[in-house]
């Protein structure tokens, strides 16, 4: 049959429109506001939905209890309307349990607790391409009152999980407690070492931090006749590496920005000046000789015999085995300065961690999943999420006062609360969408209603930390999605020059390379296509900054 122009026009675009639909209709996912199937009640208030609804959610397991049996879960399905049925694959093996959920289409309506980890960036604008997560930027202003208003106060949360595209495909965990701004944990000093030098104040440059080294080596401070303290100490510098990087005006080992300006530090000057600093301290022994090869429990081991003066942890005691209140005598680190950085500064955490909610083009009320999570952005909401409902791990009682406190319930071991805490709620050992705040008055739980709360510790770390280091941090580089085509140009070369250098620099600081090779180190740079890498670095950044 001999077809008529017009019918070919039509055919053609019939065919256009199938493969449009088969590939997801280019970067468009589910339009809720057209295809929701759910009645909502009103937006912020309980129940979520006029009528009980069944979900399902999928996401890593990592507490001593089913999610479908945790108190979070069933108090929250009676104020919401909204239950679930779960997929939670142990978390060691989550990330291969998502990749075959993709794969297969078995997926979920909607995910939780992934993380940049197992839902890579590169595969939530991928699969939002695809139209199999659902675009969520049109649906966050009339369903999400709590997030919308986090992210009209600090407009870089949205263009940190606003694509190139322009879409937000997941939710992030926001962070604002008072150890927020750690990028890891600090460097900290052992505080009776200091006493028994006589120490009064904390060097401040990189010079009087080798004299103070020198003393510690040299001068017997743990009091015990022999020389066997060691001044520094890390497990392969991972820890302490940003800190003292500091020193010299850098914040990371590879990308930063300053000034709008993006460098590659492994090849400035000023990564060769901490180089020579730190070859000094390791040939002088000032800097523990079983840094590259030691393990993090025989680094502790060393500071539990008393032979640590500087070292990294979350917390000190974590290394000494001190109690909380004896490792108060413990300084954080002071930032410091060099001949090359006379402004002190430091590595800034950017506070939040991308890729903790999703939803699925299975999903049919994404209107309702965003009002179900929107919750957790809020303080009331944030408490409830980390702790779980009154009377499971903690309730209401009165003290002598008359005063109504919070007070943990006889159902937790008192010996491990985190165990007790992560068989009522999910916000544990996880990345999880929520607002993360400083513990109150109002928040507090104690043992027993009369107890006072015990807050010296907290009170102490957050002290040292506004002062040491809230005012000279930075963050290194934003968070920001790189294209698809930058992602292909930067993956290979970024990851050869991340281990060569990595294994040089472990070369320079013991002396194994001289840094009379240093010129030919940054010329194997070179040849690795460093420029080009800085350059696409460069573009993502300018597209950031420009961004609303």
């Amino acid at each position: 049959m001999k077809l008529g122009k017009k019918s070919v026009i039509f055919l053609s675009l019939v065919t256009c429109g199938l493969l449009l639909a088969a590939c997801g209709g280019g970067n468009k996912g589910k339009d809720s506001s057209k295809s929701d199937k759910v009645e909502l009640g009103k937006v912020g208030e309980f129940p979520i939905t006029k009528e009980k609804i069944t979900m399902s959610m999928m996401g890593p397991h990592a507490g001593d209890t089913e999610w479908k049996d945790m108190a979070f879960f069933k108090d929250y399905a009676k104020k919401t309307n909204i239950d679930f049925t779960f997929t939670t694959p142990p978390s060691d093996d989550f990330t291969t349990k998502l990749n075959l959920a993709f794969a297969s289409g078995d997926l979920p309506d909607v995910l939780m607790g992934t993380g940049p980890a197992s839902l890579t960036p590169a595969m939530e604008m991928d699969y939002g391409e695809q139209g199999i997560l659902v675009p969520l930027e049109d649906l966050i202003d009339d369903n999400m009152p709590n997030f919308k208003k986090l992210i009209e106060a600090e407009p870089e949360i949205k263009k940190s999980i606003t694509t190139p595209e322009g879409h937000i495909y997941s939710l992030p965990m926001v962070a604002r407690d008072s150890t927020a701004i750690w990028p890891r944990g600090p460097i900290w000093y052992r505080g009776d070492w200091l006493k028994k030098l006589g120490v009064k104040e904390l060097p401040k440059t990189t010079d009087e931090f080798y004299d103070l080294l020198v003393r510690f080596r040299d001068e017997d401070p743990n009091g015990n006749g022999k020389k066997d303290e060691i001044p520094l100490t890390d497990v392969k510098m991972d820890s302490t590496r940003p800190w003292l990087m500091g020193a010299f005006g850098m914040k990371e080992r590879g990308i930063q920005e300053v000034d709008g300006k993006v460098e590659y530090t492994p090849v400035s000057d000023n990564y060769k000046e901490y180089l020579k600093f730190m070859n000094k301290l390791y040939s002088e022994k000032l800097l523990d000789q079983e840094v590259y090869s030691q393990s993090d429990e025989q680094k502790k081991a060393k500071g539990q015999n008393n032979q640590l003066g500087v070292f990294p942890d979350w917390f000190a005691f974590f290394t000494t085995g001190k109690t909380e209140g004896d490792s108060m005598d413990d300084p954080m680190w002071q930032p410091l300065t060099s001949p090359v950085s006379t402004t002190a500064v430091v590595p800034g955490s950017p506070r939040m961690v991308r890729e903790t909610f999703a939803i699925t083009n299975k999903c049919a009320s994404p209107a309702a999943m965003l009002r179900w999570v929107d919750y957790f952005y809020s303080e009331e909401g944030s408490f409830y999420f980390n702790k779980g409902p009154e009377g499971a791990y903690w309730e209401w009682a009165k003290n002598d006062k008359g005063e109504k406190v919070r007070v943990l319930t006889d159902k937790v071991d008192l010996t491990d609360l985190e165990k007790s805490r992560s068989q009522v709620t999910p916000n544990y050992g996880l990345t999880v969408p929520s607002l993360g705040l400083p513990t109150t008055p109002n928040t507090t739980i104690l043992t027993k209603a009369n107890d006072k709360p015990e807050t010296s510790f907290s009170d102490f770390v957050a002290k040292e930390t506004e002062e040491k280091i809230t005012p000279n941090a930075e963050v290194p580089f934003p968070l920001l999605y790189l294209t698809k085509e930058e992602t292909e140009k930067t993956r290979d070369s970024g990851t050869d020059m991340d281990t060569y250098v990595k294994q040089m620099e472990a070369k320079f600081i013991t002396g194994v390379e001289p840094l009379s090779n240093w010129d030919k180190y940054v010329k194997t740079l070179d040849g690795m296509g460093v420029n080009d890498y800085v350059s696409v670095y460069q573009t993502a950044y300018d597209r950031w900054a420009k961004a609303k």
